[in-house]
């Protein structure tokens, strides 16, 4: 059985814009029934329409929700005293500098969508409050010029409306993941990354500073957020965000995916170092070798990912202490005091170590600060030189006489003064 015309072009139209077959026929018939409104409706008419693609046979409809009687003069005479009581409490709040309060939603009778019960009886004896009636329309002629025009235009309105919420819903799933495109053009700093049915945002600030982004080359990019805007679904991605180091390691390291290891916190400093506190509950299992892989596999995939980024990954600890001493890694900390009040963390390491605990530019301090949540603050420690004294069976036999030699002259130089 052949399909007929209109059925062909739906679904030549379902394929160029990847849509349902129903979205598009429920499209066709929003758009006959704005052409029916146009030509033969009236005021209060809820008009909808049944097509049928295969026969191209066509239905109107008035629709109506069942609802109670109301006296529409009482009704307005209500609504008058909601707002003038409104007014006194809008004029209250004022005066006394207090919060205006929002005014209560008034519930009107519609006669183009409700119809009343008793009303309604007189067509359909059996029908009950919250019922939907649908009352036949004639449809007198074809429709005329301006109709079909308006028909066009609620189509392709539709359409577009439908293909945007398609591509909203598709994107909107995938917050918080990793997706692959293609660098497009560049408007001003911004640069714009084709996805294929969609065209994402990677604005200034979500690029990485030693990246270069070269049109058409082939790139993967963090959606962190997607929202619908006038012009249509509005997706931005980034490079520099820090959850896409998470994505990349859940991506890479399969203890992670399956939740074996887990990723607690990430700090990140675009272009230049990571650091990741990693941990898990298996004893047998080293979360941080098992990030690094066999010969620093698994990392080197990850900093390759991002493009030279060193990788920090220390192990996350329940004791601030301990988690904010393995922050600083690969520094080695002596001392750890916590300032809860204010969430301080001051750190004291040796000499030879500050440098490095500190990092280029305050880096590596910088990065424990954020992993952690506390203000991470360096020190040296003092140093004290203690010269410790040998015990007597640590003496050798020339110290021991050596301090006899020694004891003897003092013994004389005393019995000298006392003569």
């Amino acid at each position: 059985m052949s399909t007929s015309p209109v059925v062909q072009a739906i679904k030549q139209i379902c394929e160029e814009k990847k849509i349902s077959f129903d979205s598009v026929l429920i499209t066709i018939q929003a758009a006959l029934a704005a052409a029916y409104r146009k030509d033969f409706g009236e005021k209060n008419q809820n008009v909808t329409i049944e097509f049928n693609p295969e026969t191209g046979e066509m239905k109107a409809f008035d629709v109506k929700t069942v609802v109670e009687d109301i006296d529409l003069e009482e009704e307005i005479l209500m609504i008058e005293k909601l707002k003038e009581e409104y007014a006194a409490k809008v004029k209250e709040a004022e005066e006394n500098h207090e919060h205006i309060p929002e005014m209560e939603m008034i519930k009107r009778f519609n006669p183009k969508t409700e119809i009343m019960l008793s009303e309604a009886k007189k067509e359909f004896p059996k029908v009950k409050l919250g019922d939907i009636i649908n009352r036949p329309l004639e449809i007198p002629t074809s429709f005329g010029r301006m109709a079909a025009q308006t028909a066009k235009q609620v189509i392709i309105q539709k359409l577009r409306e439908a293909e945007r919420e398609k591509i909203y819903t598709e994107y909107k799933g995938k917050e918080g993941e990793i997706v692959i495109g293609t660098v497009g053009r560049r408007e001003g700093n911004n640069i714009l990354i084709d996805l294929g049915p969609s065209t994402a945002l990677l604005a200034f600030e979500d690029q990485v500073p030693t990246e270069r982004y070269n049109p058409g080359s082939r790139i993967k990019v963090y959606v962190y957020q997607v929202a619908m805007s006038p012009k249509g679904p509005e997706v931005k991605v980034s490079r520099s965000h820090p959850d896409m180091v998470k994505k990349i390691f859940e991506m890479e390291i399969p203890e992670i995916a399956s939740g074996v290891v887990e990723i607690k916190a990430v700090a990140r400093e675009a272009g230049a170092r990571s650091k990741v506190a990693v941990t898990t509950k298996e004893e047998n299992i080293d979360p941080i070798g098992s990030c690094i892989g066999q010969r620093g596999a698994r990392i080197q995939t990850i900093i390759a990912e991002l493009g030279g980024e060193k990788i920090d990954i220390v192990a996350y600890d329940e004791d601030n202490i301990k988690f904010v001493s393995n922050s600083l890694s690969p520094a080695k900390v002596l001392e750890v005091a916590l300032d809860y009040d204010n969430k301080n963390a001051l750190v004291k390491v040796a000499t030879d170590q500050y440098s490095l605990a500190i990092g280029r530019g305050g880096q590596n301090v910088r990065l424990a600060s954020k992993l952690t949540g506390w203000q991470v603050m360096v020190e040296q420690a003092e140093e004290e030189v203690q010269e410790i004294e040998p015990s007597i069976e640590e003496k050798t036999p020339v110290e021991m006489a050596e301090e006899e030699l020694a004891d003897e002259a003092i013994s004389e130089q005393v019995q000298e003064t006392e003569e």
